[in-house]
């Protein structure tokens, strides 16, 4: 079967590898569609994500769909043929954030397609793989495509996101970067009642994507006049921002842009070596700022949310490409003047 390594910066290679075979409690899954998230992008382009280091090839890929191939003895949730959604994250359920119910936040986590433990966590940019029956989530509705069945990932982290700001019912909100993650930010506060949802970026197509999906105002910060402020384009400030793009002046404009006492929530990876914070206006405005990493227990509701169409995530989806074009597919993948989620599928 094929299957995608990285094993450096700008070092990807589809190689043939065994058809793995699943033990008891596995369920064998062909590829079905995978996202490629930005992580993946920095893993390809950097040989890292943040602190997060490759240090031996690695299968990227964590947010994806498949269909059951086989299964392993004792198996009973899913059986061959069934579509399923696959969660990335395996915790342990034993440590004192797993007791808290903050899986996300699990000292022993393992999470696909990532270099975040050493031996590495392979991924999901292949033919076909293995997964615990307890990581598989059965999709009945035959009318949603696996390619949105593969958003779930992402909507999940936006949906903890939203949790993790607190009852978004009636409050206006605003969204630094609209890129894929930005626009599932979009479709969770409008889930949770948010009124208001501005979202910002320094690109016209992302923003297009924003407004289908539900967006009420698209900001252009790098047209602003000098001087204005986000707050000031939008028509006023806002009580909960969410900074998922990841550059250091985003979050500045979010700590500027929220009211007094409001509600800033850190959701993209900012640099490495650190950055310059706006400290004094955290303290003199009582501003909550709070940090809002991968996502704990809503995957299943994520599920649920794209299948019965409460949700639609298909305006995100920019098409898909062959395992044996993966390089091609993540250089398209990082043109956001055209592209939003690229995916992978097997041939």
């Amino acid at each position: 079967m094929l299957e995608c390594k990285v094993h450096g910066a700008n070092d990807l290679r589809i190689i043939d590898s065994p058809m793995p075979v699943p033990a008891a409690g596995e369920v064998l899954v062909k590829l079905g569609a995978a996202g490629i998230c930005g992580s993946d992008l920095h893993y390809y382009l950097h040989g890292r994500v943040g602190n997060f280091v490759i240090r031996e090839p690695l299968t990227p890929g964590h947010e994806a769909s498949g269909i059951v191939a086989a299964v392993g003895a004792g198996v009973t949730r899913v059986k061959e043929g069934d579509r399923i959604a696959i969660n990335p994250s395996s915790p342990c359920g034993k440590c004192p954030a797993c007791r808290e119910g903050r899986e996300n936040l699990c000292h022993n986590v393992r999470f696909l397609g990532s270099a975040s433990v050493f031996p590495h966590m392979q991924g999901m940019f292949r033919e076909y793989f293995t997964m615990p029956e307890s990581q598989c989530v059965k999709v009945s509705n035959d009318e949603v495509s696996l390619g949105e069945i593969a958003m779930s990932e992402p909507l999940s982290v936006a949906l903890h996101s939203a949790n993790r700001a607190g009852n978004l019912l009636g409050k206006s909100v605003l969204i630094t970067g609209s890129g894929t993650i930005g626009c599932m930010q979009v479709i969770a506060c409008r889930l949770a009642g948010a009124s208001r949802i501005a979202i910002t970026d320094v690109v016209d197509h992302p923003l297009s994507v924003a407004r289908q999906v539900g967006a009420d105002q698209t900001i252009r910060v790098d047209r602003l006049p000098a001087g204005t402020t986000v707050a000031a384009a939008a028509g006023g400030e806002f009580d909960v921002a969410f900074e998922v793009s990841g550059a250091p002046q985003a979050l500045g404009a979010c700590l500027e842009s929220v009211r007094r006492g409001g509600i800033v929530v850190q959701v993209g990876t900012l640099p490495a070596d650190g950055i310059h914070l706006h400290a004094n206006l955290v303290m003199s405005r009582e501003i909550d700022l709070r940090g809002s990493f991968r996502f704990g227990n809503v995957f299943e509701l994520a599920v649920g949310a794209i299948t019965s169409r409460r949700v639609d995530v298909r305006p995100v989806i920019s098409g898909a490409w062959p395992l044996q074009k993966a390089a091609e597919a993540i250089q398209i993948a990082r043109d956001k003047t055209r592209s939003m989620k690229v995916q992978l599928v097997a041939a």
